[in-house]
């Protein structure tokens, strides 16, 4: 098990790093994050929801992403609540207290799937959340040193040099764990590293020496690497060229699935902007109203931050407009949520740019698609991607696509410049992408392959891990 000193310390890319050298050497090997709290997330092959850094862990390992490797996932609707989804599935919203009081019934799901596990893998790689030391949450700890205890679990203990007081972090850390669970760390990771080594070096013997564990590797800090970010927006580019268009998403307060635009971040002839809301926005060829956990609650922060007439004056100045699930949804005449599925019972007047109006429902659509995009005003192209939503919405318009189950998704108006989908990871289909990049203005698309980028960037991550980790860690992995 991977556990951190701090949030972002590295553990889900440690993770993924141990997951894909040992799929390397052919060991049929699965990632387990017990706990997940983030509103990036995935479909499994088994019609579920995970954490998206868990599906990119399946995919270090070779496999499908399963329910199983992230049984419970805590996606936020507010600061103090939010949805509960166990083995894949929403079963409630909880507010902090309750869900505190619910976690001994979570363990239970928790431990469920782990055994699954167990009888289909010879490896488990287990991902921690947060820090184990955090005192006012280790009563009923299902996240970390809860679970490792439970299963008997080995922890590793990783730090990010790059915060500073990296010292202090891992010391101060074991300090405040059990004995038995101060027993159970096997070794540290310090992450990100950049410098010269020997001057890391009397360091590195007095926390051996003062703590008796062995710090088992010391990984350099990997610049121009991209892996698919759990939760935390990453505003990194990729090199430009000279012809290229603009683009500009708003950070929600509940953005979701944000990881939709990575493509867009990393292409060469695109400036992604995240923009606050409450800043302007700045002038650009195509605004994206992305994926939201609170969609009424999200359209009125905006609206209270005067992006509507802002939208107007981009369609004024010849810009066009794309919204993803929630923004979808916002970009339409009505938001109805009769049940208050994700806040109170209501109804919330949208942008009344699309003619659409969406009702939120009980069950969520899970889906993973494939299909083509047929609206003439887009050049035809292939798809696949994923639903997540509990909207359905309602068109009188001809649709943007037809999914090969035979229904059909989103819609362009009249004037070919505002579409709306309920499709995420759109962009991640080069023909798709070209498609909608011709559509915002860009007129000779260059091709970017997601998938490749991340195959490269998940071999570039093992290759590093096996050359600056203990050898006999690794040894003893594939024993």
């Amino acid at each position: 098990m991977v556990q951190g000193t701090t949030s972002d310390a590295g553990k889900s890319v440690l993770v993924a790093g141990i997951c894909r050298v040992l799929s390397n050497h052919s060991i049929n090997v699965a990632p387990f994050k017990p706990q997940n709290m983030a509103l990036n997330s995935a479909v499994t092959v088994d019609g579920g929801e995970i954490g998206r850094s868990q599906a990119l862990q399946a995919q270090a390992c070779r496999q499908p992403p399963h329910t199983d490797f992230n049984p419970i996932l805590l996606k936020p609707s507010s600061d103090t609540g939010a949805q509960v989804i166990v083995h894949g599935h929403a079963i409630a919203p909880m507010e902090a207290g309750r869900y505190h009081n619910y976690k001994k019934v979570a363990m239970n799901a928790v431990l469920e799937s782990h055994g699954r596990l167990k009888q289909h893998y010879d490896k488990i790689i287990v991902e921690g959340a947060g820090s184990p030391a955090e005192i006012n949450l280790r009563e009923n700890d299902i996240a970390n040193m809860g679970f490792a205890e439970a299963v008997d679990c080995p922890v590793i203990l990783i730090a990010d040099i790059d915060r500073g007081g990296v010292f202090a972090h891992l010391v101060g850390t074991l300090d405040l764990l059990s004995q038995s669970e101060q027993q159970r760390v096997i070794g540290f990771v310090i992450n990100r590293f950049r410098g010269d080594i020997k001057l890391l070096e009397s360091g590195l013997e007095w926390l051996e020496e003062r703590t008796s564990k062995p710090v088992l590797a010391v990984l350099p800090y990997l610049q121009n690497f991209y892996l698919d970010a759990e939760d935390a927006i990453n505003t990194s580019q990729s090199a430009r060229t000279e012809k290229q268009i603009k683009v500009v998403v708003p950070v929600l307060p509940r953005i979701s699935n944000h990881t939709d635009f990575d493509v867009l971040r990393l292409h060469p002839q695109v400036d992604l902007q995240f923009v606050n809301i409450e800043q302007p926005c700045p002038a650009c060829d195509l605004i994206i109203l992305p994926g939201s956990k609170n969609v009424r609650a999200d359209l009125t922060s905006l609206k209270d931050a005067n992006w509507t007439e802002q939208l107007l004056k981009h369609l004024r100045y010849g810009g066009k407009i794309l919204g993803i699930c929630g923004g979808y949804q916002m970009l339409g005449n009505e938001i109805h949520d009769p049940q208050g599925i994700e806040d109170t019972a209501g109804s919330t007047d949208g942008f009344a740019l699309l003619d659409a109006q969406t009702t939120l429902q009980p069950k969520k659509q899970l889906r993973n698609v494939t299909g083509t995009l047929i609206h003439p005003a887009l050049k035809p192209a292939t798809f696949s991607g994923y639903e997540i939503h509990c909207g359905t919405t309602e068109t009188h318009t001809d649709p943007l696509l037809k999914i090969a189950d035979g229904r059909s998704d989103g819609i362009v108006n009249e004037d070919n410049n505002i579409i709306g989908s309920y499709i995420h990871g759109i962009f991640d289909n080069t023909q798709t992408a070209e498609s909608l990049l011709h559509w915002a203005g860009l007129a000779n698309v260059q091709t970017i392959d997601i998938e490749d980028i991340r195959e490269q960037q998940l071999e570039r991550l093992a290759a590093t891990l096996e050359e600056h980790f203990d050898e006999a860690f690794f040894q003893s992995m594939l024993a």
